[in-house]
């Protein structure tokens, strides 16, 4: 995309819009869904555009920057910048109504080209479509969503040879042979090539067995051949790797019950969805935000009940603070769909962050009388009320959770820490060493961070109490071993220096912790009791303050006052009843 510059007839009239809409509520990004209001001017649509993309908040962007287009639909910068707001924003029939008028001013844009070819295979309009992907040369191999969207296209035409060989022509390139079989097979499946198909998807399967949009197709494609106990099996490996997935359980259950599975693409645009949302699938994992809105705004507009691009752009937003628009999109899922229950306890979750607590946890408990046995749903209740600090309610809905999976393995070594540590600030400690003893027990050796915060919160309460202090400080020295840039455990370890009267040694640690951790309030606290202890009494009153500042809890802030007025007392230490902390893993 080009470099933006402002729109014509923008001038010093910027700062006095941007303050002018941020005063009538329309320059400050809306929580998601509320109702935005436009600006009165071309450059107060701009500018508010502007803020809320930075914001990422692309439902406020398309409205600020439509309003702007109107009044300058000519501006082809502005028109490209609304056309991404558009695209993010799941506005479909202005976004391509943009990209004709784009098209129109530079015919190869890419990003254009491809929304009018993926409204063209929504409408079966197949002679369009292609000519949007191939580019007028045949297309390339090197354009890996073109080269699928093309092929998919040509089978919607009837040509399934030319399907197979536009596929085919991403061989040769090692990062595309995992969808040159994947979609190869997902095409000659669609297009009555049994024995091709699975030729490919087999492959495909073997390159990436724990990837469920391959398993999901390989294990459909040869249950209806009539191998419906390989197929069990191909969903049972599946669950071996992957501690549990309502989708692989409800398959295996469907395969046990007779049912016959569907082909593993239905019809085209379900095919070239699945393109899209591959594609949108690996933004997410490397973190690339806007690609992967638009890849999964795109699949949808071709297949509106696509589950896995529902339930993947629902996360992208909610990881982008836009509780609402995810909630929006968990809500479409199916009630029928195996993943409705986990799409349900996400709006729960959501419900919880927005502050609407009595709807969150109605929402788990009408779930949870629907489904008393889901280990999920209980597991849900617990971590929020372990969150709202109901801690002996928590450890209650632990236990439940913990007797629904009889013989524990690995995978449920969170359940016996999280039980462990409500027990531990419910004053239960004997029941809170068990747990959190047995959670190390099962945390894998290959979870260096899971295993930190285990080591953290059990080493960190026995140099606490003054028992096991050799094996305590061994455990701390180890969490930060495995995870050396989490602040909070490091504070940990510093803290326990302290609590042994070790000053020079907390000093140390906590200044590592404050480095890493420069805001939280608990670290700036223990920090100034410890430059205190040493004598640096004006960097102790300086921490303190800055604690103060970084909003600590209600019963902390007193005693962060009484410390500024007086300075600590002459006892060696303080008294210390707080939990451990922990990093983001920890709760």
């Amino acid at each position: 995309m080009p470099t933006f510059s402002l729109p014509r007839h923008v001038g010093l009239a910027l700062a006095t819009a941007l303050l002018a809409t941020t005063l009538a509520g329309g320059g400050a990004p809306a929580q998601a869904r509320d109702v935005v209001e436009p600006a009165r001017s071309l450059s107060g649509n701009f500018l508010s555009g502007y803020v809320a993309g930075l914001a990422r908040d692309p439902a406020a962007a398309a409205t600020f920057l439509r309003e702007a287009l109107l009044d300058d639909p000519a501006n082809p910068e502005l028109m490209e910048r609304a056309f991404v707001a558009f695209l993010a924003d799941g506005a479909m029939g202005d976004a391509l109504r943009t990209a004709e008028r784009m098209i129109g001013i530079d015919a190869q844009n890419g990003l254009a080209r491809l929304a009018l070819g993926v409204g063209a295979l929504r409408d079966a309009r197949f002679a369009d479509a292609l000519a949007r992907f191939e580019d007028g040369g045949g297309g390339r191999a090197a354009d890996l969503t073109a080269t699928l969207l093309a092929a998919w296209a040509h089978a919607g035409a009837r040509e399934g040879d030319a399907a197979m060989a536009a596929v085919d022509r991403l061989a040769g390139e090692p990062a595309f042979e995992i969808f040159r079989l994947y979609h190869g097979g997902l095409l000659a499946s669609f297009l009555g090539r049994p024995d091709e198909a699975e030729e490919r998807l087999a492959a495909a399967y073997d390159m990436q067995p724990t990837a469920l949009s391959i398993v999901d197709a390989y294990a459909r494609h040869i249950a209806r051949r009539g191998r419906t106990q390989e197929a069990i099996g191909v969903y049972e490996a599946f669950l071996e790797r992957i501690r549990r997935h309502p989708l692989a359980e409800a398959r295996i259950a469907a395969l046990r019950a007779g049912e016959r599975p569907g082909r593993p693409a239905t019809s085209i645009a379900e095919g070239a969805a699945e393109v899209l949302y591959a594609l949108g699938s690996a933004g997410n994992a490397q973190g690339d935000e806007m690609p992967t809105i638009i890849y999964l705004r795109l699949a949808l507009h071709l297949a509106p009940a696509h589950e896995m691009s529902l339930l993947t752009l629902a996360d992208v937003f909610a990881r982008m603070d836009r509780a609402q628009d995810a909630i929006l999109l968990y809500e479409q899922v199916d009630a029928a769909s195996p993943l409705h229950v986990e799409a349900d306890i996400q709006v729960a979750n959501l419900l919880e962050r927005l502050d609407r607590k009595a709807e969150a946890e109605s929402r788990l408990r009408v779930l949870m009388a629907e489904r008393p046995d889901d280990l999920e749903v209980v597991t849900a209740l617990a971590n929020i009320l372990r969150v709202r600090k109901q801690w002996t309610d928590a450890a209650d809905y632990y236990t439940r959770a913990l007797d629904l999976i009889g013989e524990p393995t690995p995978a449920h070594w969170p359940l016996f820490y999280f039980r462990g540590a409500s027990y531990e600030r419910a004053k239960q400690w004997p029941k809170a060493e068990a747990d959190l003893k047995r959670a190390l027990e099962l945390v894998p050796e290959g979870s260096s961070i899971g295993r930190a915060q285990v080591l953290n919160y059990l080493g960190y309460s026995w140099v606490d109490m003054g028992i096991n202090i050799e094996e305590a400080f061994d455990m701390l020295k180890e969490a930060v071993a495995l995870s050396p840039r989490d602040g909070m455990i490091i504070d940990s370890l510093g803290w326990a220096y302290y609590r042994l009267g070790r000053w020079d040694d907390a000093v140390r640690e906590l200044e590592r912790a404050v480095e890493l951790e420069p805001a939280d309030p608990v670290i700036n606290d223990h920090l100034g009791d410890a430059y205190w202890r040493v004598g640096r009494r004006l960097e102790a009153r300086f921490q303190w303050q800055h604690a103060l500042d970084n909003d600590p809890e209600p019963e902390e802030r007193e005693k962060i006052l009484r410390k500024l007025e007086v300075g600590l007392e002459d006892e060696p230490a303080p008294e210390a009843a707080q939990a451990p902390r922990t990093g983001a893993n920890g709760g």
